[in-house]
């Protein structure tokens, strides 16, 4: 299988998405490598 290409904005809209959709902060932080409060910014500036 290929590895999916992506670019800083695309991880942050799909991380902004999965948000909006329920999902918990602290796991998608760990998962993309950030911390809580580079997420919460993240998540602030939608």
């Amino acid at each position: 299988m290929p590895w999916k290409e992506s670019n800083k904005m695309s991880q942050r809209l799909d991380f902004v998405g999965r948000l909006f959709r329920g999902e918990r902060m602290s796991d998608l932080c760990r998962e993309y490598g950030i911390s809580r409060k580079t997420g919460s910014r993240k998540n602030s500036r939608r």
